[in-house]
């Protein structure tokens, strides 16, 4: 594989429901082999160096589902923290989470904040849990934030940069997404990062969360290794930026 690795890799991480349904099982059977395939994916991006991991495992409008299925999938996050604790800290993975982590329940909530203090100062790779989470929100958050900044008087309303905007979002200080990957056939973006992807590649496969593998991973990275980013300029212009770079690293 190319060395051209995405620093960031965001996954909406779809079709649990689906791979159960289509083996006549309950949905919490293909969120059980979801999280197994977390680790897959957690473990293999690890191995190939990347940077940030950012993973949509519970949004916002979520919560509207059946209360039995919220409880299995906050039960199941709770295995999943207390399951992989030794093996986040031991590989120097620092574990956080984008999102209204005060709404989970104290169960998972308490243990999950435990896991963010123990790794917090751990400088491998970033592992991020989307949970609670919503692009929309995150903006409005991030809107309030600055606007009580403003009214306080610390900057004025016509300074506002983008900086001052990024630096309320819960990815401050973060690379932005390079690729993006949706599993299972969809092809949309969910409210998910929504100021952050604007120029992120993405990625749709039709295989469901469940049975993705680093081989699919490895597709994914291909296809992010065939594209030019361009950031508005011209392809003639990156090019001949790449030049220059390459000039100035022999010098």
């Amino acid at each position: 594989m190319s060395e051209k690795i995405p620093r960031h890799v965001a996954i909406i991480m779809d079709g649990n429901g689906r791979w159960a349904r289509a083996r006549d099982q309950p949905r919490v059977k293909g969120h059980e082999q979801g999280a197994e395939a977390v680790n897959r994916v957690t473990r293999a991006c690890r191995a190939r160096g990347v940077e940030v991991l950012t993973l949509y495992a519970f949004s916002e409008q979520n919560w509207r589902r059946p209360a039995d299925e919220v409880t299995a999938l906050m039960r199941l996050l709770l295995r999943y923290v207390r399951g992989q604790r030794r093996e986040i800290l031991d590989n120097n993975i620092r574990l956080t989470v984008l999102g209204d982590i005060d709404k989970l329940p104290l169960f998972v909530r308490a243990p999950l904040k435990a896991l963010m203090k123990e790794s917090a100062h751990n400088d491998g790779m970033i592992l991020a849990l989307a949970l609670s989470y919503g692009g929309r929100e995150e903006l409005l958050r991030a809107v309030r934030a600055v606007a009580a900044r403003a009214q306080r008087g610390e900057l004025r309303a016509a300074d506002i940069m983008e900086a001052d905007f990024e630096a309320e979002l819960f990815t401050a200080g973060w690379p932005d997404p390079d690729l993006l990957i949706r599993t299972s056939g969809e092809a949309r973006i969910s409210n998910f990062l929504l100021w952050q992807i604007a120029y992120t590649e993405l990625y749709f496969t039709p295989i469901a969360w469940p049975d993705f593998d680093e081989a699919e991973l490895d597709r994914a990275f291909e296809h992010y290794q065939g594209r030019q980013r361009r950031f508005g300029m011209t392809g003639a212009q990156i090019e001949a930026e790449g030049l220059i770079k390459a000039e100035e690293t022999t010098l």
